[in-house]
């Protein structure tokens, strides 16, 4: 329905919050508090990584070294080159950074993330993790700046940060798009703006330089 609305042209933009769901009452109580105490005017939102942040890498390798039998653990020079390889190599990765994000959905701060290409990552990562059904899609993440490339947006808005509108994915680039595109040729899409998020966003950029398509398939880390 979301996507409806961009696509209706009744509108220069859509904006949907993206806790639209039991979660965002406590959004409206906190914003109901500050009209009441401040009563200015509310700035645009422009990301939701309000939740737990992660520890310091000297942690992290502290409580992975309980794990040593079953895993190996080293820090990387450089995470998004490493990722980008990992995932053009049809790697499978665990993408955690930062603090975890509101809402119902992972936006590259707790993700599970992949090449979007092949179709058979879908049953991939169904079978690794997911254990949902098989008909339900996985989204795309995709540089805001390139968004028009792979999917149709409207004249008057490039940015959907939130996975919260399904747009259509360009014709000629379904087929590439096998793992995201559902089969009505739509994906549930998350543009990636390089000064909300810069080392996602860099992560997906070197998966670009790699691969040609800088779009990532993305889904929750939550298994």
């Amino acid at each position: 329905m979301n996507g409806k609305f961009v696509y209706s042209g009744l509108f220069e933009r859509v904006f949907v919050q993206p806790a639209s769901h039991d979660a965002g009452g406590a959004l409206g109580a906190a914003l109901a508090v500050d009209q009441q105490t401040r009563r200015g005017a509310v700035a645009p939102l422009t990301d939701v990584y309000w939740g737990t942040d992660v520890p310091d890498t000297a942690r992290i390798l502290d409580i992975l070294a309980g794990w040593a039998p079953w895993l190996d653990a080293a820090p990387q020079d450089d995470p998004c080159e490493t990722g980008a390889a990992l995932m053009a190599d049809r790697k499978v990765i665990g993408w955690v950074q930062g603090r975890s994000e509101f809402g119902p959905r992972a936006l590259g701060n707790r993700s599970i993330l992949a090449d979007p290409r092949p179709a058979e990552h879908k049953d991939i990562i169904n079978r690794m993790v997911k254990k949902r059904e098989a008909y339900r899609p996985f989204a795309p993440s995709v540089l805001e700046e390139r968004v028009g490339d792979f999917f149709v947006v409207p004249p008057t808005q490039r940015d959907f940060p939130y996975m919260s509108v399904v747009l259509q994915v360009q014709p000629e680039q379904r087929d590439v798009l096998g793992a995201v595109a559902h089969v009505d040729g739509t994906a549930r899409v998350q543009t990636v703006r390089q000064e909300v998020n810069p080392r996602y966003w860099r992560l997906i950029e070197a998966f670009g330089r790699r691969t040609g398509v800088p779009v990532v398939l993305n889904t929750s880390f939550n298994n």
